[in-house]
């Protein structure tokens, strides 16, 4: 396993001062994380890029690919409303691709939850602002700020008027580009006949108690043991959405196009998210809240220091964990590259409640890499 090499004590007490200096209470978590907890909640493209281990005769687990949900249930297990946590420790993933990339890296960051109700602009500024102070104090001169919104996504998805089960796939897709480019792909086309799984199609004429027990009945009778960590009735609703998603009328070509129009957007924040509005479909009305959420956070992040000015906003900016629903960032450098940011983060309120917490959850949360950083990792 390739290991990121230690970063200068003085640089980085200087990266963790921000953290330090939080109103947060400090917390680690195991480094051993079960894996199908992991895969359903940061997405099965992740698979490729974990460690599994397993004990014989145990369940599988991986090492920690990063923090976040581990925190979460950390965070679930002591039954506080509201609070931050601070961690720094070693994350794992694998990258096959990358023969330069360290796969076992130090990681300093910060979830914050707060309580129903609470402002989500006030957090999400602080949380940037802290990723970002942090990232200036490895040294670089070359920074910059990306801001996203995977919730922007949803709402200019409810824009094009779709139904129900087509608008539900579009945004399950949104932070999985293959699926959301078959999509895109059959635009236009009336009804899809692959006859990809034959299975799905039989579990899908069937209540999901019942779907879940004829996959126990062809696993015994084949003889085979799933893995991963899944269970029948979650195998069985994702081979049912798959024989629905094939059957179902596609998009049309019009929107299609609209779709790639708002995946194309990249531009200074404000222009951005003029773009937005101007492709926006039939029901515009549907993005004005999330457009007007983001004029007063933009100003709320100039008002804390955050340089807001030199900021560019992608709509098609994602992470490598799919359980993001709302602002998502990075702080970039251009010696570094665009595919190894700095720092990331990004509001996931959905996840506390997907782990077993309550249903209106406040959740944000980032992290920064201390050794890219550092200005001297190029020397």
């Amino acid at each position: 396993m390739r290991s990121e090499p230690l970063v200068p004590a003085d640089v980085l007490a200087a990266i963790q001062a921000p953290f330090l200096s939080a109103d947060a209470v400090q917390v680690d978590v195991s480094i051993l994380q079960p894996l199908g907890l992991l895969l359903d909640l940061a997405g099965e493209t992740l698979r490729s890029r974990l460690f599994v281990v397993q004990a014989e005769g145990g369940s599988e687990a991986c090492l920690r690919p990063d923090f976040t949900v581990p925190v979460v249930g950390h965070h679930l297990a002591t039954g506080a409303a509201a609070r931050a946590y601070v961690y720094e420790g070693k994350a794992f993933r694998a990258a096959p691709d990358e023969p330069d990339e360290p796969e076992e890296f130090r990681q300093i960051g910060m979830e914050r939850f707060d309580a129903p109700g609470s402002d989500r602009i006030a957090a999400d500024c602080e949380i940037t602002r802290l990723a970002w102070t942090s990232s200036l104090a490895g040294g670089r001169e070359d920074l910059s700020l990306w801001l996203g919104d995977v919730g922007l996504f949803s709402a200019f998805v409810d824009s094009l008027d779709l139904s129900e089960p087509m608008a539900g796939r579009l945004k399950r897709a949104a932070a999985r580009p293959r699926l959301l480019q078959a999509e895109l792909g059959r635009a236009g086309s009336l009804v899809t006949e692959t006859g990809r799984s034959g299975l799905a199609d039989l579990l899908s004429g069937l209540g999901q108690a019942d779907a879940a027990r004829m996959l126990e009945e062809v696993w015994a009778l084949a003889g085979v043991e799933p893995v991963g960590g899944r269970g029948a009735a979650e195998i069985a609703q994702r081979l049912i959405r798959r024989a629905e998603a094939d059957r179902a009328p596609a998009l049309s070509p019009d929107q299609a196009e609209r779709i790639r129009q708002f995946l194309a957007i990249e531009d200074e924040p404000g222009a951005a998210l003029a773009a937005v509005a101007a492709v926006a479909g039939p029901r515009p009305e549907a993005v004005s809240a999330g457009l007007k959420a983001w004029a007063r956070r933009l100003e709320a992040l100039h008002n804390v220091g955050v340089p807001i000015a030199e900021a560019r906003f992608a709509t098609a900016l994602g992470h490598a964990f799919d359980y993001y629903d709302g602002l998502t960032f990075e702080v970039r450098s251009s010696d570094v590259g665009q595919d190894r940011p700095i720092a990331v983060g990004g509001r996931y309120d959905g996840l506390p409640a997907r782990m077993g917490g309550a249903g209106d959850s406040r959740a944000v949360g980032c992290m920064v890499r201390p050794w890219r950083a550092f200005v001297g990792a190029d020397a």
